[in-house]
């Protein structure tokens, strides 16, 4: 995910970065936004291989992996919306559609890594056939 953050722009997609978000929100330095970033991709990265992998009951490790996603996209702006009414929020940059392609899209590439990192955990007898 850090790779299409920092790659977007050279791709016509607003500059995208979720440190800096972090760290303006709360006023903190720039490396506070990184391993609060980094943190909670580990957090959910712990949380899809131990509540999550057994529980979507998909074989194909990249479309479990692209659920996944999904749903930390869905979790990350959910809680931008409640740290937003929390604190001040700094001006993002370009077209918000982009900026929420280019973050969907990361989040899609994370949960696809973190899911082919895992290995398949579908105990159902049609995965197992088609290994």
């Amino acid at each position: 995910m850090t790779v299409v953050m920092m790659v977007s722009p050279m791709m016509g997609m607003p500059k995208m970065s979720p440190p800096e978000l972090l760290s303006g929100m709360l006023g903190m330095p720039i490396m506070i936004g990184w391993i609060m970033h980094f943190m909670v991709g580990i957090l959910f990265a712990f949380a899809f291989t131990y509540f999550l992998a057994s529980k979507i009951k998909i074989c194909n490790l990249y479309f479990k992996g692209v659920i996944f996603g999904i749903i930390v996209f869905v979790f990350a702006q959910i809680m931008m919306l409640v740290m937003g009414t929390m604190m001040p929020r700094p001006e993002m940059e370009g077209s918000m559609i982009l900026t929420a392609m280019g973050s969907l899209m990361g989040h899609i590439i994370f949960g696809m890594a973190v899911a082919i990192t895992v290995g398949n955990t579908c105990s159902s007898a049609s995965c197992q056939s088609k290994e």
